[in-house]
Order: C-alpha cells, then structure tokens, then sequence
C-alpha cells in the first residue's frame, strides 16, 4: 500500500505532510480574514467571551491634602500623528492616526506651607489680610470614556506586527500627546487666575461668617 505520492522532479511528500501544509495555510487565512475583515461578518463567527479575572483593587497610600481645588477646566483636542519610515512607502511601513482626546485639568492653591506670618489680624479681630502663593495647574487627566480613536492607518508591516504586539492599538503615543496638548491649552486659559479668584471669593465668605468685616487675600 503506497502512504506516499510523487511530485515532480521525483521527490516524495508523505500523505500526513500535505495535510498539515494544509490545515497550516487554512488558520493563516482565517486569521488574516478576522483580523484585516477581509471577508466581511467573517469575524462574527469566531465570538469572543471576555471575562474579568482581576483581583481586588489594594490600597497602597493615603496622602493628606494641603491644596484648595479651586477650579477644573475641560479641553478637547484632535490629535493627528504620522509616524513615515525613510525608504519605505506608507502603504509598506507607516502610521497615521487621528485621535479625540479629551480630559481635564484642575488648577489649586497650595495651603501646606502657611504659617503665623502668612496671616494678619486686627486687635479687635475685624481686619484679615492673607498672602498665599500663586495658584498653580495640575497635569492633564485624560477620560477614557470621552477619548476615541476616530481612524488608524498602518502600512503592511505594521499590520502584521500588530498581530503578535500586547498593544495593537498603538494608542499610547497619542494619548502622551494629547495630554500635552492639554496642557499648553490649560496654561493660556486664564485658568490659574480663575482659580486664584475663586479662593479670594471663598476665603472672603468664610472670614466674613466668622465676623471679620475687612479681608484683603494676596498672592505672592
């Protein structure tokens, strides 16, 4: 009984050979088809069932704060990066994607190092005058549920590395950008002047409750 065929030139390949040559070009091509959508509602067959196996969230810290929040300002940005290789066309070896980033950030005055000299009172306790410092802006918070991802373009290359990366979304250079983005647009807000305007308003009300008739708040 013959377990072999012959090929041409006189070689042989035995039958369990073609089989898994076979099954092996059959998984590259149903790979390829769900992870490019070459077919399309190809993918639908193969559903994925995600389970959440994290453990319990631990608490490293606790940190007192010494800082007043005086005022959150909320930024968009489109974020539109291009990354080209030297000798190779985009369509071999490139990316461009065009990103939403949006988040926050919080401007505050730091009240931790005040101390006697920081504040004046009056004899009779109807005069206050109060110099903090210069209120200053956190970094940016971006939110995940308002940040997207609007179009991604890889070349080749870049696709099939994508196939064996942990982070095929290569987001994470856009979201750097994004937050710095946000950053420079927090700074040209008038955001650290509103913040220091909401704590002279808030240290004037709660001065004022305490019977203190004249309050004079600086920054400096």
């Amino acid at each position: 009984m013959e377990t072999s065929s012959a090929r041409p030139g006189g070689s042989w390949r035995p039958w369990w050979g073609r089989i898994a040559v076979g099954l092996a070009v059959v998984v590259v091509l149903i790979v390829l088809a769900e992870r490019f959508s070459l077919v399309p509602g190809f993918g639908g067959l193969f559903g994925e069932d995600t389970r959440d196996r994290s453990g319990p969230a631990l608490l490293k810290s606790i940190q007192d704060m010494d800082r007043y929040e005086a005022a959150v300002g909320n930024f968009q940005v489109v974020v539109d990066l291009e990354k080209d290789a030297a000798l190779l066309p985009d369509v071999i070896r490139g990316t461009r994607t065009l990103y939403v980033g949006a988040g926050t950030v919080g401007g505050y005055v730091d009240l931790g190092g005040l101390d006697e000299r920081s504040v004046t009172v009056n004899g009779d306790r109807t005069k206050a005058s109060i110099r903090l410092p210069h209120a200053v802006l956190g970094t940016a918070a971006l939110d995940p549920a308002r940040s997207y991802a609007v179009s991604k373009q890889r070349g080749l290359l870049d696709r099939l590395g994508d196939l064996f990366s942990d982070n095929p979304a290569g987001e994470q250079a856009v979201q750097k950008l994004a937050a710095q983005h946000i950053n420079e647009a927090a700074r040209d807000s008038g955001l650290v002047e509103r913040a220091e305007q909401n704590t002279t308003s808030m240290l004037e009300g709660l001065l004022r409750s305490l019977g203190f008739r004249e309050v004079t708040v600086a920054y400096g």
